[in-house]
């Protein structure tokens, strides 16, 4: 094992290959960089990576070891020099105790499983902490937030609850604008304490050190703090929260706090505040943000209930708490106002004894509970926290055994890999989500971004979904069957027949997209076209193809599925044009997934024509159209076509349409959409050197009275999204159905790729995951993992200017994940069996992961030259066009 020992100062380090720092060499910090570019500059200079990294410095903090002072700041060095070597750092002391191996091996499973901020962060930044630490399971989420915070400009403690959302309309330049967001609902996670007339109040001044710890292992968050009182009085406080995951309307709070100096008087203060408002996203806040109306609230001995209502989609919402305590002489008072209900617990405090106190919390609404009332009044609590706390780690390890995706040698992308994983679970999670008609919004349950609206990013979060939880696919495909009234009524308001699903869906399914956006920079309202993005049809028409591939669900087929594909397929029937001319369709009046080209230079009306990656999907899904039409009971086909009223001439149109659907293309490059060519070219490079930060190169040229219309710049992958969705050959065949064979694939993947990256900024974190797999069709293994490694940690870093602070992006995380299992490992699912192409970075030395593919369960370990798989049914794989047969339960080590 090659240690490197490392002695930090404020301003330099010294580093030895000897614990004593024997021949220690110095290495000076820039004082205009933080620490992470120090220490990556620090990386870059020794040129190596030590296998573990030792900090000899003398402990400098209680809650943390590893905790160093670097210009006047205490800083987690730990956290920060694994971030850049990927390998575990240990103290000098941790090595000493047992040997250094041992210490390794010990923080490298810590570090691998927790999700940890070392000391007190202000604004956005610690807002996005929070969005990174929330708990929940499915049907709620709760904000990794102090429990004694209340919101503000630094802080932001919310609870959503899976599919409430509630419309309010906001007078903007003289009209009404109707948002519907989901709603912030009452908090009852708030606990804090005083000390006989001093409140504590969460500051700089009184949070002498502090340690926020997610634990993914088994979902609990632990909160440290040592507190100083203004008259010096000095308290430890540790704060726990947990959610449960059977049942799922619970969740358990404890707090604990120990007088380190002194002996007082000490009054605990819990909760439930329904006087909230939506105020988590900066720019929505002059909008309407009150959406709760409260009933009623109730306070009987350790029990606090309040009922409250959504003022206009009337969700009904019973909250019900039970404190207990165990601590001798304290007495409980209780007191309510209007929006609050309040509980107090006194008792006199001794020196040095640690005091617990516990909570429960039950949230139900009329959604998913019939008698809100009965369910409301039942005692349906554990006994205690600790109850809570083992059945948490119980049920996490049930889901830790089915999903978890083990990386060996990279210690912050195996921490990040089930970061994403976990995201992923208590955004949506099947105990939960079969009650439930709702899906994932691109934010999950952790923030207000996006109202909390379901967009196109279900095509990412799916495809992580579908290989561990096909029951909770079919569940999330539900949410789209039961607005499929709502998508017919969509498409009869624009003239269409079909199916037109909404860009933005949150309650109804109806068109939430908003006409006009705040764009932050100029402070100005700007047209919003996004809602012409009618691709989002297709991704879930893409969707139900994936589970009806993966599960051979024919019921759902039968009764579902095959009706949305055949409105959707009408939609789309109905948006072509026909040049009888040229014998060619068209497909006016969209958007692509790239959100910068909304309409042509000085056109009256927006929306752009035959884009690329729209005409491609529209012919691969009218291609499965045909062959289900082929392989379905004729029965179940005369029964959804009679019910869809999809006729003999629309089967006949739909063969007709995908191959003679238009694209335009320049040599071997594929035109984004009609005229893309005609457009200016940006120079990117000047505007990085004026602006920094071009992600969002739209909002700075509108800023200048100019448009991102008139150019070649992107916001986002979208001409060869495409090829992110389907196999290679498959997409190859849908060029050859439209008359367009590719004749040389490789060098039209590596023209294309580099024709349209040198055109895209990027402003979406998704771009980066599409472009990294892409990247790997083209055999450039290092800009693939640069952008992967980009698009893993483009929340753990907030490189999107702080929009992490309104939740997750749950669409990269998803699609990260995918990217591991199903590209880096190869194993990819979109097919009759399971194809295995390997594709290891030579950061990592073996990927292992389960997944469940027609209902035959399999392990895979890769490694750079072999593939470990088992199944537990007779089966068989395919491992790069070789056919492989796979006898349950007995291992095969495949070379390849």
């Amino acid at each position: 094992m090659e240690p490197l020992y490392l002695k930090i100062s404020d301003d330099q380090l010294v580093y030895s290959d000897q614990s004593d720092l024997t021949n220690g060499k110095d290495y000076k910090f820039n004082s205009e960089l933080d620490p992470q570019k120090n220490l990556n500059n620090f990386k870059k200079e020794i040129a190596k990576n030590p296998d573990v990294l030792v900090i000899t410095n003398e402990p400098e903090s209680s809650l943390k070891k590893t905790a160093v002072a670097i210009d006047g700041n205490l800083i987690d060095a730990a956290n920060v020099l694994e971030n850049v070597f990927h390998s575990p750092v240990v103290t000098l002391e941790d090595a000493n105790e047992s040997n250094l191996e041992k210490a390794a091996n010990k923080e490298r499973e810590y570090s691998q499983w927790h999700l940890d901020y070392y000391g007190l962060d202000h604004k956005k930044r610690q807002y996005g902490q929070e969005s990174m630490q929330t708990i929940g399971n499915g049907y709620l989420g709760l904000r990794g937030t102090y429990l004694d915070a209340k919101a503000n400009n630094d802080y932001y403690p919310a609870t959503y609850v899976a599919g409430v959302f509630n419309q309010l309309t906001t007078p903007i330049n003289g009209r009404g604008v109707l948002n519907e967001d989901m709603v912030n609902l009452p908090n009852a996670q708030y606990i804090t304490f005083s000390v006989g007339n001093e409140n504590f109040k969460l500051s700089d001044q009184t949070i002498q050190e502090s340690l926020r710890s997610l634990n993914m292992q088994d979902a609990t968050m632990t909160i440290s703090m040592l507190v100083e009182l203004n008259d010096g009085k000095k308290l430890r406080v540790v704060e726990k929260k947990v959610a449960d995951l059977k049942n799922y309307h619970n969740y358990y709070l404890q707090y604990n706090i120990e007088p380190l100096n002194f002996s007082d008087k000490i009054t605990i203060h819990t909760e439930i505040d329904a006087d909230i408002q939506n105020s988590n996203v900066e720019r929505y806040r002059d909008l309407a943000s009150k959406h709760l109306d409260v009933d009623q609230i109730n306070l009987k001995d350790n029990d606090a209930a309040l009922n409250a209502h959504t003022s206009q989609s009337k969700v009904n919402i019973a909250i019900r708490t039970h404190i207990s305590q165990n601590i001798a002489g304290a007495t409980l008072a209780d007191s309510k106002s209007d929006k609050v209900a309040k509980q107090d617990l006194t008792f006199d405090a001794k020196q040095g004894q640690t005091y617990k106190f516990e909570k429960a919390v039950g949230i139900f609404t009329s959604l998913e509970t019939k008698d809100l009332q009965k369910a409301y009044d039942n005692d349906n609590f554990l006994e205690n926290f600790a109850t809570a706390e083992k059945n948490a780690a119980h049920d996490w390890q049930e889901i830790w055994d089915n999903q978890d995706v083990k990386i060996t040698s990279d210690v912050t992308a195996q921490k990040l890999v089930r970061l994403n994983e976990y995201s992923m679970t208590i955004a949506a999670q099947e105990n939960a989500n079969k009650d439930l008609d709702a899906s994932v919004g691109s934010r999950g349950l952790t923030g207000e971004g996006y109202r909390g609206h379901i967009f196109w990013d279900e095509v990412f979060d799916i495809d992580f979904y579908i290989l561990h939880y096909p029951e909770l696919v079919k569940n999330l495909l539900m949410y789209r069957y039961n607005r499929l009234g709502a998508a017919l009524k969509n498409a009869k308001g624009d003239n269409q027949k079909g199916a037109m699903y909404p860009w933005q869906s949150a309650m109804y399914g109806d068109e939430q997209a908003q006409l006009v956006h705040l764009n932050p920079i100029t402070n100005k309202w700007d047209p919003d076209n996004s809602r012409k993005q009618r691709h989002v049809s297709l991704a879930i028409a893409y969707n139900i193809i994936n589970y009806f591939n993966i599960s051979e669900d024919e019921e759902f087929m039968k009764k579902y599925g095959l009706k949305m594909l055949l409105e959707i397929t009408k939609f789309w029937i109905g948006m072509t044009t026909y040049d009888s001319k040229n014998k060619i369709y068209s497909i006016d009046n969209v958007m692509g997934p790239d959100e910068f080209h909304e309409g042509y230079p000085g056109a009256k009306e927006s929306g752009l024509n035959n884009n690329a990656y729209t005409n491609i999907m529209v012919s691969w899904l009218f291609k499965q159209i045909m062959k289900l039409n082929g392989s379905e009971p004729k029965a179940v086909l005369n029964d959804n076509f009679k019910a869809t009223d999809f006729s003999a001439d629309d089967l006949k149109k739909t063969d007709d349409i995908r191959h003679h659907l238009k694209l335009d293309f320049k040599g071997d490059i594929l035109g984004q959409f009609d005229g893309y060519f005609d457009l200016q070219q940006l120079n990117l490079d000047d505007y990085k050197k004026k602006y920094g930060d071009i992600s969002r190169i739209d909002r700075i040229l509108k800023a200048h009275n100019d448009t991102p219309d008139k150019y070649q710049v992107s916001k986002q992958a979208d001409t060869l999204m495409a090829l992110f969705n389907l196999r290679e050959d498959d997409f190859l065949d849908i060029m050859k159905d439209l008359g367009h064979p590719i004749a040389d694939p490789n060098k039209f993947m590596s023209d294309n790729i580099d024709f349209y990256l040198a055109r895209t900024t990027h402003g979406s974190t998704l771009s980066r995951v599409v472009y990294s797999t892409l990247a790997l069709k083209d055999n450039n293994q290092d800009l693939a993992w640069t952008l992967f490694y980009q698009a893993l940690t483009s929340d753990y870093y907030d490189i999107q200017g702080g929009t992490t602070a309104e939740g997750i992006h749950l669409g990269v995380m998803g699609a990260t994940c995918n990217i591991v299992t199903s590209y880096f490992a190869g194993v990819d699912y979109r097919g009759s069996e399971l194809t295995i192409n390997p594709d290891l970075p030579k950061q990592w030395t073996e990927i292992s992961f389960p997944v469940t593919f027609k209902g035959a369960k399999y392990n895979f370990d890769v490694t750079s030259d072999t593939v470990t798989a088992v199944a537990d049914k007779d089966t068989q794989v395919n491992l790069r066009g070789k056919e492989i047969k796979l006898v349950a339960n007995e291992p095969q080590v495949l070379k390849y």
